[in-house]
């Protein structure tokens, strides 16, 4: 059973999702503030957070940082009260998976957990692989990415892009496919999420990221991984 940390300074609202989180079989953990959500993270296995941005003390976008930092592969959801696109491609920088607006249908919030929570499942059961391409080395059975020896941490979203683009050199994929493939069909979001998260990429692989050797933009089509 999957682990979830919902964390949410209104009681009211927190203990509203847990209950209907609860009722589909998830375990629970709840946190009304950042630092005790930091405590619970040390102190637990957790799968996928519910993450306010709007916390009193440490604020959602540092708890986001630390779990990025310090539990790579647990995945996060946001939930804001703003709707600006400025504060979703925030999010998405510090490395959340998914995001939703308050006020938010219980039912599209459940359905956001279990499609992020399938990917996460999917890369975590993918046949092994070892991909080898110049500097950059991807072995799926560790989910291990590696430059010049050196490892780097990716988020479960950038891994799985990083494996579906390195697989298919050549191979254009548009941003809606890469959200079919990378956040699965029933995604709700839109092609920016493609866009941050192929720049985040390109920070931690490319020598030069505004001058990328693998990761090449086709000009009006997306994206597709170079073939040297």
């Amino acid at each position: 059973m999957c682990n979830i940390l919902i964390v949410e300074d209104e009681k009211p609202i927190r203990e509203f999702i847990a209950i209907n989180l609860k009722r589909e079989k998830f375990d629970v953990l709840e946190a009304s503030t950042g630092e005790e959500a930091i405590s619970l993270l040390k102190d637990n296995h957790i799968d996928l957070v519910i993450l306010d941005l709007m916390l009193p003390g440490i604020d959602g976008y540092e708890v986001c940082g630390y779990i990025r930092n310090n539990h790579s592969y647990t995945a996060i959801i946001m939930v804001t009260a703003k709707s600006s696109d400025m504060d979703k491609v925030l999010g998405l920088e510090l490395g959340a998976d998914d995001y939703v607006v308050k006020p938010f249908n219980t039912y599209e919030l459940t359905a956001r957990v279990r499609s992020v929570l399938r990917r996460t499942k999917k890369v975590n059961s993918r046949e092994f692989e070892n991909l080898v391409d110049g500097q950059i080395q991807v072995n799926t059975l560790t989910h291990m990415v590696y430059k010049n020896d050196q490892a780097i941490d990716l988020t479960p979203k950038e891994f799985d892009l990083l494996v579906i683009l390195a697989k298919n050199p050549g191979v254009v994929f548009d941003r809606n496919r890469i959200l079919d493939l990378v956040w699965d069909e029933n995604y709700f979001g839109d092609t920016k999420t493609v866009d941050v998260h192929i720049r985040r990429l390109r920070e931690k692989i490319e020598d030069n990221p505004s001058e990328p050797v693998y990761i090449e933009t086709v000009w009006g089509v997306g994206y597709r991984w170079r073939i040297k």
